[in-house]
């Protein structure tokens, strides 16, 4: 074994290639005959002379007792290793005598085996060579009391030729014993692999995220039954798992797991046991990360006889394909959550354009926040551009509805001045700004979102939930995407609402169209008994205009419209009918009421205008059990009325007759 140090744990066998199988070396072994030391294994085979010459004592134990003999077992360059007595009933005097160290060297500078008769007894070297090259690799000396030189020269040697034996038996089972410990090693190896290998295989079969972990847990439980896993996973993945859990980097004591988690690999500690006998286990902390970043921490602990280096290179490799399984498995997972956010926006937005009413809007927005994001809680409120406050338009909490706020109170007001969205995992550890909404409903989790509108902020959306860390930051970007198509459907909304109103309104004298009044009239009709209608029209208006001009025409007839609707009921309606002439309905009043509400109008066109100018007015009243009801035939009653107070005189209120009405 040339090159080669038996002092190494493991033997090399790279001159031994071709070797047969461990389980046909009973049949052959002569391949074993063929393997020795050299002189550059010889600093380091003390133990195995030790351990032969041990054999070499038991081997000779039975024999008959051979006197007072000594025998001596020396290295390769005479230093001395052993001494041993075959007389049990002598005391063995540890100490080489002279005589010994001078004959051992005498027969090492000869390279002969000699023996010297002495005033103590015979001693007598042998060199003990080895079995292939001849080299001399140990010397076995002995001292005989009682003999003659021939006969202590020839039981050294035969002693000599036992030892070799011996020698080279421990060698060789030490070899074998080597190779076994390489063959259960690379079995190990393979089964190692195996399991990697199978676990590869299953690890990619799956496309669900806690099926990865499952799998991962039972891989390691199945490798090392009495090892403590957990996996402390960052805030984002949600699991039923009791054995994941959330990763919190400010904990005490976790500097392991916080180091693993940052610099994205493999940190071991060793734990000492609390008897101080010792090493009782080893700590591994090792990153389940992916292409993207790292996920979480694995936390192993396992008994420090049951793991090695290699087992930690095991532990490693499976760490990393749980990561790759576990970040694809999670792209999966968001490219069909990204998947349903579009079918689910798709879906939201046509809902939301089916209304074009504001109230509509804002309430089904809030029963599908609520559904969507699983949230106990949902409010919604608007920008009052005129008060300069949020307005509660829609929400869940009875006691929070129709409130206004100051536009920097809550987290509405935080929204509204940075513009940003919220998420908020703990109200109670927050603790730096006020909120109705979190208070009242005991709330911890809160997610909230801006409404735009051109570049504005017209709203905020705000969703919470009693339970800390509820929302994940999918829930939290996913709110972001949604508050942009409500907010464009409560524009479209608002926009809807502003343009009905516009369509509705008179511009100049913001009274009711007449088309409205038209309408209005239809539906009383319909569910009331009985109504009155006045058509209020300005005396010589075209002289007006003539004499003062158009404009000044225009701030006349403001100034009856604003008569108008000052003296009539919230509940009427006043509309323009056209030109210079007004219309109001008085639902369920009659003629008589309808008559004192026209002359208060009359009377104070009469003393607020200025120029000054008188209105003549006309009544018309309808009930349930006129043969002619109709819109039309209360006009033309009125109209008639009205043209009758104006050939009387003008400046005057005038009742229709029922019997004016048109036939049908």
């Amino acid at each position: 074994m040339a090159d080669q140090s038996l002092g190494q744990p493991m033997l090399n066998l790279n001159n031994v290639s071709g070797l047969p199988r461990l389980d046909d070396l009973n049949e052959h072994t002569d391949w074993l005959r063929q393997l020795d030391i050299t002189v550059h294994d010889f600093p380091y085979i003390d133990s195995i002379l030790k351990q032969a010459f041990a054999e070499w004592r038991k081997q000779i134990s039975d024999m008959p007792e051979l006197g007072e003999v000594d025998v001596f077992l020396a290295g390769s360059c005479g230093e001395k290793l052993l001494i041993d007595s075959l007389n049990p009933r002598q005391l063995l005097e540890r100490s080489w005598p002279s005589g010994m160290e001078e004959v051992i060297k005498e027969s090492l500078c000869e390279r002969k085996a000699i023996a010297v008769q002495k005033a103590d007894g015979v001693y007598a070297a042998v060199p003990v060579h080895t079995r292939i090259h001849g080299e001399l690799f140990a010397m076995i000396g002995c001292l005989m009391r009682e003999s003659c030189t021939s006969e202590a020269l020839l039981f050294a040697k035969m002693t000599a030729r036992l030892y070799q034996t011996c020698f080279y038996r421990c060698f060789e089972g030490m070899f074998i014993t080597d190779l076994v410990r390489i063959q259960q090693q690379a079995k190990r190896e393979e089964q190692r692999r195996s399991k990697l290998f199978q676990m590869v295989q299953k690890l990619h079969d799956k496309i669900d995220v806690d099926s990865v972990l499952t799998e991962v847990f039972e891989r390691v439980s199945n490798m090392y039954p009495n090892a403590r896993l957990e996996l402390l996973m960052s805030q984002d993945h949600v699991s039923f798992d009791p054995r994941v859990k959330s990763f919190q980097l400010l904990g005490q004591g976790d500097e392991l797991l916080v180091r693993a988690f940052m610099e994205g690999r493999m940190q071991t500690r060793n734990i000492i046991d609390s008897t101080g006998d010792g090493e009782s286990s080893l700590e591994i902390a090792v990153p389940l990360s992916g292409k993207q970043g790292v996920y979480g921490v694995f936390h192993l602990q396992i008994e420090r006889e049951e793991i090695d280096d290699v087992d930690l290179q095991l532990i490693s490799m499976l760490a990393d394909t749980a990561g790759t399984a576990f970040e694809n498995a999670k792209l999966y997972e968001q490219s069909n959550l990204l998947i349903n956010e579009l079918r689910l926006i798709n879906e939201l937005t046509k809902r939301l354009n089916q209304s074009l009413r504001l109230k509509e809007v804002f309430q089904f927005a809030t029963e599908e926040l609520l559904s969507i994001f699983q949230a106990e809680y949902c409010c919604i409120s608007q920008v009052n551009k005129h008060t300069e406050t949020f307005e509660i338009m829609s929400c869940n909490v009875p006691g929070l509805s129709k409130e206004h706020f100051s536009m920097t109170y809550g987290f509405s007001g935080l929204v509204y001045s940075t513009q940003e969205p919220i998420i908020l995992s703990d109200f109670q550890a927050y603790g730096k700004v006020t909120s109705r909404f979190m208070e009242e409903t005991n709330s911890r989790s809160l997610i909230t979102a801006p409404l735009f509108v051109r570049g504005e902020v017209i709203g905020v959306i705000m969703l919470a939930h009693r339970k800390p860390r509820f929302f994940s930051y999918d829930n939290y970007k996913l709110l972001q995407v949604l508050s942009s198509h409500i907010g464009l459907a409560i524009a479209n909304a608002s926009l809807h609402a502003e343009v009905r109103r516009m369509a509705n309104r008179d511009m100049l004298t913001g009274l009711y169209a007449r088309h409205y009044v038209d309408d209005a009239i239809k539906e009383f009709q319909k569910r009331d008994a009985n109504g009155s209608l006045i058509i209020v029209d300005i005396d010589q208006f075209k002289q007006v205009n003539d004499t003062f001009g158009h404009q000044t025409g225009d701030k006349i007839l403001k100034q009856v419209c604003s008569i108008v609707k000052n003296s009539i009921r919230k509940t009427d309606i006043a509309a323009r009918w056209g030109g210079e002439e007004l219309a109001v309905y008085l639902p369920g009043a009659s003629a008589e009421n309808s008559y004192e509400i026209a002359e208060t109008i009359r009377l104070r066109v009469a003393m607020d205008t200025d120029p000054p100018v008188t209105v003549s007015c006309g009544i018309a009243e309808w009930g349930k059990d006129d043969e002619k009801l109709s819109v039309e035939s209360l006009f033309y009653v009125a109209d008639m009325a009205l043209y009758k107070a104006k050939n009387n005189g003008r400046n005057q209120t005038q009742i229709g007759s029922r019997e004016d009405a048109p036939s049908l």
